[in-house]
């Protein structure tokens, strides 16, 4: 922060860093206001719904927003928010699946629930601004990156999932009721329904309300 300075604009406190990267207190305000978000969903069906295989949720279109409209680095904090949240569905036995595999193995866990959420805001936010270089509609990127967001959080987890948990006998149990799939068809067959409800709702969801708040937000810059 030693290079950081505090200017004011249009009576409005903005820190700015080294890199010239701007964050306005409508930012700050948003990030915040994203962030009692996923806590508030983390305890509704809306954050978490329980099943008896993996648990449906909406809590990546917090994320995908936050990583929108502010940046990929918001995008990285909401993404360990989420993350946290269902660390904590794991540690608490919240979610039958995730305590499972806190039983089997902690720290795999922590990698599967953590690491990938935060690598999906942060991915989230950099295919958003380069998509938004060539989108002269200024409104197509909004959507596809509500789409990426739950596109990345599947492909993350599950492939994390896989790498940390594929040889133990609760997967290898699972993948037996659907006939001793390889990786990639156990993937498919596992998510199925999930990918269907949440790729859709985070496309629509996120890039409305993405593009309404990208304009609420900047047009005061």
């Amino acid at each position: 922060m030693e290079n950081d300075v505090v200017v004011v604009e249009n009576n409005e406190a903005v820190v700015q860093t080294k890199k010239s990267m701007k964050l306005t207190t409508a930012e700050m305000t948003t990030i915040g206001l994203m962030i009692a978000v996923l806590l508030v969903m983390s305890f509704t069906p809306l954050g978490y719904f329980h099943t008896l295989g993996l648990d449906i949720s909406l809590m990546m279109i917090p994320v995908g927003i936050g990583a929108m409209i502010i940046g990929p680095k918001a995008g990285l904090l909401l993404g360990f928010v989420f993350g946290a949240t269902s660390f904590y569905q794991a540690l608490t036995g919240a979610s039958a699946f995730s305590a499972m595999m806190m039983n089997i193995n902690p720290f795999y866990t922590f990698l599967v629930c953590i690491p990938t959420r935060m690598l999906m805001g942060w991915l989230t936010g950099m295919i958003f601004l380069g998509v938004k270089k060539i989108d002269r509609t200024n409104t197509v990127c909004y959507f596809i990156g509500g789409f990426f967001a739950a596109f990345l959080n599947t492909v993350f987890f599950m492939g994390m999932l896989l790498l940390c948990f594929w040889n133990t006998d609760f997967i290898q149990e699972i993948n037996a009721t659907l006939g001793n799939l390889n990786p990639l068809l156990f993937v498919a067959a596992f998510v199925g329904v999930n990918g269907l409800l949440e790729m859709p709702s985070s496309c629509i969801v996120g890039g409305f309300i993405s593009k309404a708040l990208s304009k609420a937000i900047h047009k005061r810059r």
